[in-house]
């Protein structure tokens, strides 16, 4: 007779199977974060390179679970593997985690197989750091589809060319940094990207013909670097675009050809650069165009006609560029317009009768020219207007007396009068630079809301 306390053999070996394979699932599992140990202690090692705010370890046992109370971080369930992943980081700012004094780049953001969006805002402020991305073949291909590290002051050194292994990127924002050397061509190897911001570093070199090869992009900001050369006539390529910023660079040479072909575009700014020479014909095919920004480059051409079929303008900024000749009466067209600065250039001849046809306009700076004759304004276009027009430093122009008679100031005298109002010199009035960057940049936050769930 078998003794109660003897297992057949066979239920022996299947409760002896069933441990082990419960003990190899708490490997990989921690038994109550429901994350994968691997990826636990990849996000340890993340915030411990980032922010000193508590112990991540101890404070944040179970990040992922519902309720855990952890800022800044997303995670999503996954089905197949039954485990929470982390999807989402934001750090740098209230309410999210601080950074500390010594944080760094941490690459292990790469090695999160989930992280789709990552944040870095005002974070690497203290110690010198650099964008490092791990060779791909060490690691499963990071899913990234948005990457943001903005306002870093120690954030320094080039940009890596191995941006380009990940493959998924949609959003690429790097502005406000200390990034330095030429925009590497494997950047824009990255045929998914919709938006590239490189704006706000000292980014040297010419701009990669390669960038026509991002047929997907819809913004592109690389203003407020050092970068020199020509706008490669591979910007047309970009048949998409609705934004394009080469502000304040060093750009030589003409706007290219190739511009025509992008329709869809919404804003162009091209201030602060040394371009010159005449406007290409095919600029009137531009019919989204809204924001239509050129100051400061010594074009010394006259105005061209062609604006003057962009129906949807809004803002268009032509001042300190040496343009010479009249103002196009094709202007007065512009019904939309409203800011017109076309200050500190060598104009002659009238203001256009028609422009007091401008009904949106609440921004016009004429000054320092060398126009002439009667302001067409009554006085109550120029009541709307107020210290939003500015007349001055044209000794050629005058107010009619019944305009004037309101004793409304708009930096010329009456006709007839000898004592005109003369003006001091001025390089930009005070309207001038007032809302262009601020409209658009709502406007566009909200376009591209529109088209992706991603912040621009």
């Amino acid at each position: 007779m078998l003794s109660p306390f003897l297992f057949p053999l066979h239920i022996l070996l299947l409760f002896i199977f069933s441990t082990n394979q419960q003990s190899l699932a708490a490997d990989n599992t921690t038994p109550s974060s429901s994350m994968s140990r691997h990826e636990l202690e990849t996000l340890y090692k993340i915030m411990e390179s980032l922010s000193a705010d508590q112990d991540w370890r101890v404070a944040y046992p179970n990040p992922c679970q519902p309720g855990s109370g952890w800022q800044g971080i997303e995670c999503k369930h996954s089905t197949p593997d039954n485990l929470f992943h982390v999807t989402r980081l934001d750090l740098g700012t209230f309410p999210n985690p601080s950074c500390k004094n010594s944080a760094t780049f941490p690459p292990e953001i790469f090695h999160l197989p989930n992280l789709d969006a990552i944040f870095i805002f005002q974070c690497f402020t203290n110690a010198p750091t650099r964008i490092t991305i791990p060779p791909n073949e060490l690691f499963p291909a990071s899913p990234l589809q948005q990457l943001s590290l903005r306002s870093n002051s120690a954030l320094i050194g080039t940009i890596p060319p191995q941006i380009s292994t990940l493959k998924s990127l949609q959003i690429l924002t790097l502005s406000q940094n200390r990034l330095m050397g030429p925009i590497p061509a494997e950047v824009f190897a990255s045929s998914a990207l919709v938006h590239l911001d490189l704006s706000y570093n000292a980014l040297t070199g010419s701009i990669p013909s390669e960038l026509g090869n991002l047929g997907n992009l819809v913004g592109l900001d690389l203003s407020y670097n050092k970068l020199t050369g020509p706008i490669p006539s591979a910007i047309g390529e970009l048949r998409i675009l609705q934004k394009l910023d080469l502000s304040s660079n060093l750009l030589t040479g003409t706007i290219p050809d190739s511009i025509n072909h992008l329709q869809s575009l919404v804003f162009l700014a091209l201030s602060n650069n040394r371009l010159r020479g005449a406007f290409p014909k095919g600029l009137i095919n531009l019919h989204s165009l809204q924001y239509f920004l050129m100051d400061s480059n010594p074009m010394s051409v006259s105005l061209p006609e062609e604006l003057g079929k962009l129906k949807k303008l809004q803002e268009l900024r032509l001042s300190n560029s040496g343009y010479s000749g009249t103002i196009p009466s094709a202007y007065s067209q512009l019904l939309n317009l409203s800011s017109l600065s076309l200050q500190n250039n060598k104009l002659s001849g009238k203001i256009p009768d028609a422009f007091t046809n401008l009904s949106h306009i609440y921004h016009l700076n004429l000054s320092r020219n060398f126009l002439e004759g009667v302001v067409p304004f009554n006085s109550t276009f120029l009541k709307r207007l107020g210290r939003n027009l500015d007349l001055s430093g044209n000794l050629g122009l005058c107010l009619s007396p019944s305009a004037a008679y309101d004793g409304v100031g708009v930096g010329v005298g009456v006709c007839g009068d000898n004592n005109r109002i003369s003006s001091k010199p001025v390089k930009k009035s005070e309207a001038a630079l007032l809302h262009c960057s601020t409209v658009f940049f709502g406007f566009f936050t909200i376009l591209s809301f529109h088209h992706t769930n991603y912040y621009f």
